[in-house]
């Protein structure tokens, strides 16, 4: 080439920029990924033709480098590829169908900020006028072609000249335009290729302000989920874990995937250690499209109970560069999805059955995580339904399976479970000491999961402080004593129902609310409205074993007052086991308490 030649970049030129500046802005960032994946597919393009034989390459170190200037206000990103020569790069950056990105944007105008236009329509190079206010790219081909040198400012128009580049490869020179300077800093360059180039599969060199005394690259060209899972250690999983998400502590487990054809997606999860009941509802997937970082938690791809780990999940043959809606539609998606579910179910059934030990350690880590799983997809549930364990008040920890076959003669298809072992702790002994088992289910969604795995199994869940008289029934007189009746219903009101039953033990009365209302007071709560629902409906259980209740009744006849007192400390003590007292009912307990002991030391 002798002279210079100029020219449009196409009759639609006026519309480039506003869609760049416009539809690209809220992530301006995504120009030095665009820039980077563009010299690492030139580097991949020349292995290829190599190893076709095409061309023959000798111990090539391939390298890609991104280079800030302060002074001339530039960022270049430079490599050692395939190149162009002048015809390639009128074709690739001369001659943009726009027509088709223009028509995109029309019909997904409402659809959000960002619609994924980038790459798709050949638009990723243009990403670099984000931030520019003029484009310089220097090229010379792999091929004898002479070297081209193509500048193109913010207005669209452009000028080829004839290159004195000697080395094969291309650099892209960003003149950065005024008010997008903070491109100009090292560390704003670091942090976006630490988030999108981390693990790219060419070498990456960053030179900045400060020039370190022994280059290394700044990515990661073999990352751990690329690697086949019999080559990785222990050691190795936790150390990747620690570096990309930042946690000190180790994950609980991992689970490495390796699909192939024809999902072709590899990937790694985490079970994070978790320290709060709500902290594992944080998680972070992070999708990459061929090493390249693409988004976190895509839940088209990542099912929305997996979002609660940490991991990696590449997915070459994503279509990502379409809209949303495409996403939840694509028959790949679905599967890879699915897919991803059903590697997790079964990493959760491998380490119930063959180390059902540390399985049963780790439980209270990943019952959050099983039990949200399991509500919200129902398949998961129906892989992992029998490695589902519940953790007893004894220590132990079976499965339902399990606890019922234990139970078969004392209280077939029911099971008895507490959620505060403190305040519940006269109900759990009195059910210990009938060697009936409890389970102990203290998580903010065991109420919906029991529900749901009443349905399935077709057996019933009861808190110890209801239904409890079922389970210690006596063999004597439950026969109403309209004395006592007469007496409780003068201390408890109206609103609390009275029940005679023989009880083993002697305790003269305990205090049960019911299951159902309870339950849907507790899932009004969740959902914000339990100050418009009323409190459970007590049930005072009147035990007729009790010699207490015997002495009481025979105290009415000649002391009814007296009587009414010591009624009264019965019914606020079986409160306070069940459901507290409230401020005045502490301070008439406190009372009559203090009037028993003076009598007591008369």
């Amino acid at each position: 080439m002798d002279e210079m030649k100029k020219g449009g970049i196409s009759v639609e030129t006026e519309h480039i920029f506003p869609i760049i500046k416009k539809w690209l802005y809220s992530d301006k960032d995504i120009f030095l990924r665009e820039l980077v994946s563009n010299a690492c597919d030139a580097v991949t393009k020349l292995k290829r033709l190599n190893s076709l034989g095409h061309i023959s390459l000798d111990n090539e170190n391939f390298r890609i480098t991104v280079k800030v200037d302060k002074d001339e206000k530039t960022v270049t990103v430079s490599d050692n590829g395939i190149g162009m020569t002048e015809e390639e790069l009128d074709k690739y950056l001369c001659n943009i169908a726009l027509s088709g990105a223009l028509d995109f944007i029309k019909k997904y105008e409402g659809e959000g900020e960002n619609n994924g236009i980038i790459g798709h329509f050949g638009l990723g190079f243009y990403s670099a006028f984000m931030v520019a206010s003029s484009v310089t790219v220097n090229t010379k081909s792999y091929t004898d072609a002479p070297a081209v040198l193509w500048e193109c400012g913010e207005n669209g128009e452009y000028t080829v000249s004839p290159s004195d580049k000697t080395e094969r490869g291309t650099d892209i020179i960003l003149h950065i335009a005024e008010n997008e300077e903070e491109y100009l800093s090292d560390s704003k360059l670091k942090n976006i290729i630490d988030r999108y180039c981390a693990f790219m599969p060419v070498e990456i060199y960053f030179e900045g302000e400060k020039e370190d005394e022994e280059k290394k690259p700044v990515n990661d060209t073999l990352p751990l989920w690329m690697k086949n899972p019999s080559d990785c250690t222990e050691e190795e999983y936790n150390e990747f874990y620690h570096k990309v998400f930042g946690d000190f502590r180790d994950p609980l487990f991992h689970i490495h995937i390796n699909a192939d054809y024809p999902l072709n997606f590899k990937g790694i999860l985490f079970f994070p250690k978790i320290g709060s009941e709500y902290e594992s509802l944080e998680g972070q997937v992070k999708l990459y499209y061929n090493q390249v970082f693409v988004a976190d938690n895509i839940k088209e791809v990542i099912p929305e109970f997996l979002l609660m780990l940490r991991g990696v999940i590449d997915c070459p043959e994503l279509p990502l560069n379409v809209s949303r809606s495409y996403l939840q539609n694509s028959t790949y998606v679905s599967k890879v999805s699915k897919h991803i579910v059903k590697k997790v179910a079964d990493k959760l059934n491998s380490l119930f059955n063959t180390e059902r030990e540390k399985y049963e350690g780790l439980w209270n880590d990943i019952k959050i995580f099983v039990e949200y799983g399991s509500l919200k997809d129902e398949k998961f549930y129906s892989r992992i339904k029998d490695s589902i364990v519940y953790p007893l008040t004894s220590g132990k920890t079976v499965t339902l399976d399990e606890y019922l076959e234990n139970a078969k003669e004392k209280h077939e298809n029911t099971v008895y479970y507490c959620t505060d072992k403190v305040g519940q702790a006269q109900y759990i002994s009195m059910l210990e000491n009938e060697n009936i088992e409890i389970a102990y289910l203290d998580k903010g969604l065991d109420n919906q999961f029991i529900s749901m795995v009443e349905q399935d199994k077709k057996v019933k869940f009861y808190r110890v402080d209801s239904s409890l008289a079922d389970a210690l029934k006596g063999d004597g007189e439950t026969s109403e004593n309209e004395k006592l009746t007469e007496l409780f219903k003068k201390v408890t009101g109206e609103k609390t129902k009275l029940r005679f039953e023989s009880l083993k033990g002697n305790i003269p009365a305990i205090l049960t609310v019911s299951e159902e209302s309870r339950r849907f007071g507790e899932m009004m709560k969740l959902y914000g409205m339990g100050d418009n629902i009323p409190a459970p409906e007590d049930e005072l259980i009147l035990n007729t074993s009790s010699d207490t209740l015997s002495l009481l009744e025979k105290k009415y006849e000649t002391d009814p007052e007296g009587a009414e007192k010591t009624a009264k400390q019965i019914y606020m003590l079986s409160a306070l086991s069940q459901r507290g007292l409230s401020a005045d009912e502490l301070k008439e307990f406190l009372t009559l308490s203090y009037e028993s002991i003076n009598e007591g030391i008369k």
